[in-house]
């Protein structure tokens, strides 16, 4: 390393609230976030449960707490949502942001490329972010769901010295002009997050849809596992992060069983196209928040 460079920093980021009750493995992902980060930040919204207590029993000198109020007006889309993530962004300090959700583990043995990757890019303005694979568990831990429905890619970690903002809390839109914006430029990560929000308990799951649907403007719903279009469920024949496996035996589903008489919905037909025209013509047809480079 030269005289003129400084050693990369790297922030980790993401905002919680009730994570307890809504069942979320958050102590899990931010023990994981650390394996990679430098400082971790935590906009943290007042709630009912230990969430806080649980935060700051990780001891970390890295997790800082940042004390948030949640806008209980806003139910457009979500965007309370990209409020507090945008809270907790601003007050990161490193060459890279990685924005890690409640319900998102990085797996032990993909830390070193992760960071690795980092290195690799740091000095290279053309690439602003880096984008993930996605393992979505659904229904247990051993089933993963894949099809257009969900997100098989998406940017986690972006370059702390360019202009984004964040729409909702899956992505980003960067400002490199005053009127309009673009997806970020990313990097493949080169490895998956593991995605643990589909196989929390049914009873955390409702609980979790109760206190979060009107911020989408919409009713609370029942939910049950089963209905689903279980054709997009396969089997997980990898490893689970050795830091979520105590969750998994202790909080999620330990079962999956399809409905037999369930119906697909229009928009699971749709999907049901789209993979069999991505089978015809090698391609991933889904939308993806970033423009691949590097």
């Amino acid at each position: 390393m030269s005289e003129t460079q400084t050693a990369m920093k790297v922030s980790g980021f993401t905002f919680l609230r009730n994570g307890e009750v809504l069942g979320y493995p958050f102590v899990e992902s931010l023990k994981s976030l650390l394996l990679v980060c430098d400082e971790v930040i935590v906009a943290l919204g007042q709630g009912e449960d230990n969430t806080r207590a649980l935060v700051e029993g990780i001891g970390d000198p890295r997790i800082r707490i940042i004390d948030t109020t949640w806008n209980e007006k806003m139910t457009d889309r979500g965007y309370v949502y990209a409020q507090q993530k945008m809270i907790a962004q601003f007050n990161c300090s490193g060459d890279w942001a990685f924005y890690l959700e409640g319900d998102e583990i990085i797996h032990e043995d993909d830390a070193p490329k992760i960071r690795a990757a980092m290195e690799k890019h740091l000095h290279n303005p053309e690439v602003e972010a880096l984008a993930f694979d996605y393992l979505h568990f659904y229904g247990c831990p051993d089933l993963v769901a894949q099809s257009p429905a969900w997100y098989r890619r998406a940017p986690r970690v972006i370059r702390n010295t360019i202009r984004s903002w964040a729409p909702d809390g899956l992505f980003w839109v960067v400002m490199d002009k005053n009127k309009r914006g673009r997806y970020p430029r990313a990097a493949l990560a080169g490895c998956p997050l593991y995605h643990y929000g589909h196989v929390r308990s049914a009873e955390k799951m409702n609980e979790k849809n109760r206190q979060v649907s009107k911020y989408w403007k919409h009713e609370a719903k029942p939910h049950r596992y089963n209905q689903i279009d279980a054709s997009i469920l396969q089997p997980f024949k990898g490893r689970h992060p050795a830091g979520v496996q105590q969750w998994l035996k202790d909080y999620a589903e330990a079962s999956f069983t399809p409905d037999p008489s369930y119906q697909l919905s229009k928009r699971e037909r749709r999907h049901r196209r789209m993979m069999v025209l991505e089978r015809w013509l090698g391609r991933d047809l889904t939308k993806k928040h970033y423009t691949l480079v590097g």
